[in-house]
């Protein structure tokens, strides 16, 4: 690892800083905000696939659980907004924590696959309760206010989420730096090795899942008070692979990978949209010689090349 691997952070804080005042419009400001939802969304999704080893197809799953839960609760049961949030957060916990441990018994595919039913159970619950969740059409979700300050405009969003990436990065390079974080990282390498050194393989499988389960939910929130309305797409299985693209993208296990992976894919379909009805098509080839060229992700790549880096 780098020696000062808060550099990166650094660097990130002063970036964010200075963003808001050249970005030319609205529109490129509400890119920003997305970026950094997704970043931090990553960052959660890569401690667990990138630094534990462990897949997970139906993440997108907790985001609409934290969603529905800012959605749901203030709507039809008049919960303040805040504690709606950290209701769905709990929710997406204990349902991580009841899971993991059946689900990381198994290994490779029927680890995936176990996953990917998660996350495709949780979206037709909130397709098939349409009383209550809106059915396929979604919901309006209510402005998220705190002692009676109402975050409204685009610059007050930007400010709370460059705040928030800026605290996830910290946290998870101090997580990655831990004992906690070099007992994941071992975890990684050979599950049998870790065991024999005394590492308690499931009680760190079941707390990282834990954990980037709590994460994606609080996201989820914030995404649905961002933006207003939630729909039943924020917790489908082509978003769990599109976070999954991120990471494989920026680098598996790599804090700046999952930020740098973050931001492209979510600029890359709004700069395909020139070529008209073939975004797909250019989208799926610049993947593909992304995994082609850069087997290990940008980051990773970039950092063999030009020296290491976290």
């Amino acid at each position: 690892m780098h020696k000062h691997p808060f550099t990166g952070l650094y660097i990130l804080m002063a970036v964010l800083a200075v963003l808001p005042f050249v970005l030319p419009n609205s529109f490129y400001m509400d890119l920003a905000i997305r970026m950094a939802i997704n970043a931090m969304i990553v960052l959660s999704l890569n401690l667990l696939i990138g630094f534990a080893g462990q897949i997970s197809l139906g993440h997108a799953g907790f985001l609409g659980i934290g969603a529905y839960a800012s959605a749901v609760l203030p709507t039809h049961f008049g919960w303040h907004p805040l504690l709606a949030l950290g209701a769905g957060a709990l929710a997406a916990g204990l349902l991580a924590a009841v899971l993991a441990r059946p689900i990381f018994k198994l290994k490779g595919h029927y680890l995936a696959m176990a996953t990917l039913g998660l996350g495709i159970i949780i979206n037709i619950v909130v397709r098939n309760e349409a009383a209550l969740t809106g059915g396929p059409d979604g919901m309006p979700v209510p402005a998220f206010g705190l002692l009676g300050f109402e975050l409204s405009s685009d610059k007050q969003w930007y400010w709370v989420v460059a705040l928030l990436l800026c605290l996830c990065v910290w946290s998870s390079l101090s997580l990655i730096d831990s004992p906690f974080g070099r007992a994941l990282r071992a975890l990684h390498g050979s599950e049998v090795a870790s065991q024999v050194v005394g590492v308690d393989v499931v009680r760190y499988k079941v707390a990282i899942f834990v954990v980037s389960a709590i994460i994606a939910s609080v996201m989820g929130s914030i995404t649905a008070h961002y933006v207003g309305f939630v729909t039943p797409n924020l917790a489908d299985f082509f978003h769990s692979i599109e976070l999954v693209t991120m990471v494989v993208i920026g680098g598996m296990a790599s804090v700046y990978g999952s930020v740098l992976g973050a931001v492209l894919l979510t600029a890359l379909p709004q700069a395909l949209t020139s070529f008209e009805g073939w975004e797909t098509v250019a989208f799926g080839t610049i993947l593909m010689l992304c995994m082609i060229f850069l087997p290990k992700g940008l980051v990773p790549t970039l950092a063999a090349k030009f020296g290491k880096g976290p």
